[in-house]
């Protein structure tokens, strides 16, 4: 597992490093990783947990940092569990909207950072309203752009060590 995480590093610290040289990415390659990310948003709100996970590469090669504990979901069927916890979790409906959606691709390996609003009512009646900061790693198999890496996060205050779940700047 640790070998997987620190490979799966290892490629989006090369993408990164690589990428940014190809000043954007390209129109079409931009337009299908933005649709992507509509899908996942649109089948979040309908609490599609299979359509959520189409998005994202099949098998142990998917790594991802939730904002959710634990620390890591290594693999499509633990993170699908991630997600259906979390739908478990909401009694109302979901919102998901994606903003700010940044990408730079070389036509194989893209990366993308968004920011992500999230909001539901959870089974008590607490609103949960939060804007997290994606990154993704993507990478194109077959024609398709699927995530092999996601890092989810939000601001921590250092004086108070509480999150800032509005995300403002």
């Amino acid at each position: 597992m640790r070998t997987k995480c620190l490979w799966s590093s290892g490629v989006l610290a090369v993408a990164l490093i690589a990428i940014p040289f190809a000043a954007s990415a390209k129109s079409d390659d931009k337009s299908q990783i933005a649709a992507l990310e509509e899908r996942i948003a649109a089948a979040v709100e309908a609490r599609n947990a299979d359509g959520v996970m189409a998005n994202y590469v099949p098998g142990d090669a998917l790594m991802v940092f939730d904002l959710i504990p634990p620390r890591e979901y290594d693999g499509w069927d633990a993170y699908k569990k991630d997600w259906q916890g979390v739908f478990d979790a909401c009694a109302g409906p979901i919102t998901m909207k994606i903003t700010d959606l940044k990408v730079v691709s070389d036509g194989k390996l893209a990366i993308g950072h968004s920011l992500q609003h999230f909001t539901c009512t959870d089974g008590k009646g607490n609103k949960i309203d939060m804007v997290m900061r994606t990154t993704d790693g993507y990478r194109k198999a077959g024609g398709k752009w699927l995530i092999f890496h996601e890092h989810n996060s939000v601001p921590v205050d250092m004086l108070t060590a509480k999150a800032d779940m509005s995300s403002k700047p």
